[in-house]
């Protein structure tokens, strides 16, 4: 399984693509939410993912807000999940954020039930859960 971390202007039609389709996937369809899943920000941010063959397995991007980083689309395909891929893509992407961003702070607006998951990697749960498109949200923040 192989690990790639690129900025938007260096990916590939087809791996953005690709990233898109997952992402429309599991964020709209399978999430039944209905919103701008592609924005401004994927041209800024750092786009990493697992990949095993011509399958993208996992996905994150990161990006950076000044004085802190942070990283959202976290998904693992439907067709890896239950192999603990969560664990080895978080740990390569909070490897991309110290080599790019070292010493920043992270804070993330994580999906509330992933609290633990988050947590096991240094996060701390910073607000109130709140809705965010219909689904319990909490910031955590990690130094």
């Amino acid at each position: 399984m192989e690990y790639h971390a690129k900025e938007f202007t260096t990916l590939t039609t087809k791996e953005f693509l690709e990233i898109v389709k997952l992402r429309i996937s599991v964020f709209v369809v399978e999430q039944n939410c209905p919103y701008q899943e592609v924005d401004e920000a994927d041209e800024f941010a750092w786009h990493t993912w697992l990949q095993e063959g011509p399958d993208i397995v996992g996905y994150t991007r990161i990006i950076d807000k000044g004085d802190t980083v942070t990283f959202g689309r976290v998904i693992i395909n439907l067709d890896y999940r239950g192999k603990k891929l969560g664990n080895k893509l978080l740990e390569e992407t909070l490897k991309v954020i110290e080599d790019k961003y070292p010493n920043r702070p992270i804070i993330i607006g994580a999906q509330a039930h992933l609290t633990d998951f988050y947590g096991a990697f240094g996060f701390e749960a910073i607000s109130d859960v709140y809705l965010e498109d219909d689904i319990p949200h909490i910031n955590m923040r990690r130094n």
